[in-house]
């Protein structure tokens, strides 16, 4: 693996965004929008529900965490589609880069993407809603690298359906996050669920990850076991879509459509 060409591919794209005010401003909106809603509505379940009267903001760390994900998989995705968008998509496969630098090169430059829409948020949501997601501490670390995985292991499926259905499938890459997050008991214990989608629902990282920031939050307890368990699974399933990448990325070399993509 080269390091310089994934440094390259990576500088690429910071210049995209450092370059590029809209860019910015939509990476910091979305996040501060969110930060805003969420918040009043914890701070209404705060002074109105027994189950969070301990806890100030569970809801409103659930909902950053739950935008770091989604932040991870989009950036992952947008960054792909740019390749698409500005007709360098055929550049990018004739280069001489292989496939696991392009995807070293878009995983560790997605977390740029993600930081620069959260951190203003989460620095808002301190003085306005008193709510800290450093309050849950080490764990934190763990919790983000499980989420950035999972995230990251999106993204490359959805790029994946973009290598074999084109830019047709573009529209999925908004709406894959929202496939799993019912099932990611993300402000809401997994006992809410009925049985049968809970047998689904823990075979997903979110759930682990989410279920052990509220214990943090509301009982201040912590369980190692749960959070590797986390971050296991969110390695199984990004190896999963690393294998679903390359199966794609062969598919439409052989058949011929990665010359036509973005045409």
């Amino acid at each position: 693996m080269n390091f310089n060409k994934i440094y390259a591919l990576g500088l690429r794209h910071i210049y995209l965004i450092m370059n590029s005010f809209p860019r910015i401003l939509d990476l910091i909106y979305w996040p501060t929008v969110q930060i805003f809603l969420w918040g009043f509505i914890s701070k209404f379940f705060t002074l109105n529900s027994e189950y969070y009267s301990n806890t100030v903001g569970v809801i409103l760390t659930a909902a950053i965490l739950y935008d770091f994900l989604f932040r991870a998989s989009i950036s992952f995705n947008m960054m792909f589609l740019e390749e698409i968008w500005s007709r360098n998509f055929t550049n990018l496969f004739i280069a001489p880069i292989r496939i696991r630098e392009i995807i070293a090169a878009l995983t560790l430059t997605a977390i740029l993407r993600t930081l620069i829409g959260l951190v203003p948020a989460v620095l808002i949501s301190i003085p306005l809603f008193g709510v800290s997601v450093l309050k849950l501490g080490i764990p934190l670390i763990f919790l983000l690298i499980g989420l950035y995985l999972f995230g990251i292991t999106l993204g490359l499926l959805v790029t994946s359906g973009l290598l074999r259905y084109g830019p047709s499938f573009e529209n999925i890459a908004w709406a894959s996050l929202f496939f799993l997050a019912p099932l990611g008991c993300i402000y809401y214990p997994i006992d809410i669920l009925p049985n049968f989608l809970q047998l689904i629902a823990k075979a997903l990282p979110l759930v682990h990850i989410f279920e052990e920031m509220r214990s943090i939050l509301i009982s201040n307890s912590v369980s190692y076991v749960n959070i590797l368990k986390s971050i296991s699974i969110s390695i199984v399933y990004f190896v999963f879509g690393v294998i679903v990448f390359y199966y794609s990325y062969f598919g439409a070399k052989k058949r011929g459509t990665l010359i036509n993509m973005g045409e």
